[in-house]
């Protein structure tokens, strides 16, 4: 059999691995090994930039009844916003004044706001020299190809599980085919397309988590996020045990030898749950940190999960500290748009 070296030298070396060997890897006792590929591989393929992408988190209602997030529909905990155009718009330009290249649209599953208004929205972005992420749940292949049409650049939708069971379990109410069919919509449409896992679903396994990495292959991800659950009031799961972060550091650096030239965030429920979160990540394969442009009164209230919106009142105090970070690794902030390396 054989052993870890072998297998991490093998997964470095021929970017591929069968999901019994990826399984392997993410029980292993000792991931150094695996973590310093991944740099290695982060480095051989996309450098040393830090891509940052300025997230604006415009509405917090969501028609969705996951089990796992703080924005369900079920939730009469939470008090629920939505931000004007005019307020979007604002906080984009702070956001390009930053000197970021990258504006990113999130919000939970809304239909309040019509296609035309999202088209408006993305077409006044683009004159800002900007490239645009948008990450707004699932919707039509018309209203997919309206956005791409206005400028639309990018497209965030995670899959958090790839397995059909524990998806329909965590996800009441929604179709696994059809979040399938989306990504895979969003591809021939153009899109950069991200998905991604959440680690620590109450019933997921190391297995599950394996053949999230092969179904990220097999769609030919340009992104991947993968962070931590971190169980949130007012949720079915609200006293569930939650993820650990070594499993999330060593889904990054496995995502990174499979897929070298993807952009991977830090993301922002990793430094939640860790405090030196951002570097653990970048150190394990990630290229990008998404640091929220949003309004502060806004931030508490987009709470997915506990802690998100309570780090930085001020966006500019959060940028201090991303540049920190990457000042002490020895890395730089990217200047361009930061696409997938060879697309």
């Amino acid at each position: 059999m054989q052993t870890i070296t072998d297998l991490v030298k093998v997964l470095e070396e021929a970017q591929a691995l069968d999901q019994a060997g990826l399984t392997r890897l993410l029980t292993a006792p000792e991931a150094i090994p695996l973590y310093h590929a991944a740099d290695r591989v982060r480095k051989r393929y996309v450098g040393d930039e830090v891509h940052l992408r300025g997230l604006i988190e415009f509405s917090n209602y969501c028609r969705r009844g996951c089990l796992y997030c703080g924005l369900r529909a079920g939730n009469t905990q939470i008090r629920r916003y939505r931000m004007t155009p005019a307020e979007i718009l604002t906080r984009a330009r702070y956001a390009v004044g930053q000197g970021l290249k990258t504006v990113v649209l999130q919000s939970g599953e809304d239909p309040h706001y019509t296609v035309e208004e999202l088209c408006d929205i993305v077409r006044t972005l683009k004159k800002m020299d900007v490239a645009v992420t948008l990450s707004i749940g699932e919707r039509s292949k018309d209203t997919y190809a309206a956005l791409k049409e206005a400028g639309a650049d990018r497209f965030l939708l995670r899959i958090e599980t790839s397995n059909e069971q524990l998806y329909a379990r965590m996800h009441p109410g929604m179709s696994y085919q059809n979040r399938v069919n989306c990504l895979y919509t969003l591809k021939e449409l153009g899109y950069e397309t991200g998905t991604g896992s959440l680690v620590g679903l109450p019933g997921q396994t190391p297995a599950m988590l394996a053949a999230d990495l092969v179904f990220f292959k097999a769609l030919d991800a340009d992104m991947i996020g993968i962070g931590p659950f971190i169980p949130s009031p007012g949720t079915p799961l609200d006293h569930a045990a939650g993820g650990e972060v070594e499993t999330v550091l060593k889904m990054m650096a496995l995502a990174r030898l499979l897929m070298p030239e993807i952009n991977m965030p830090a993301t922002t429920a990793l430094s939640v749950k860790d405090r030196d979160g951002y570097r653990k990540g970048l150190s394990c394969g990630a290229n990008v940190i998404m640091p929220n442009m949003g309004l502060s009164e806004y931030k508490k209230l987009y709470a997915v999960y506990p802690g998100k919106g309570e780090g930085f009142a001020r966006s500019d105090e959060q940028m201090v500290k991303i540049q920190t970070v990457l000042q002490k690794l020895g890395r730089k902030v990217g200047q361009g748009y930061g696409f997938r390396v060879g697309r």
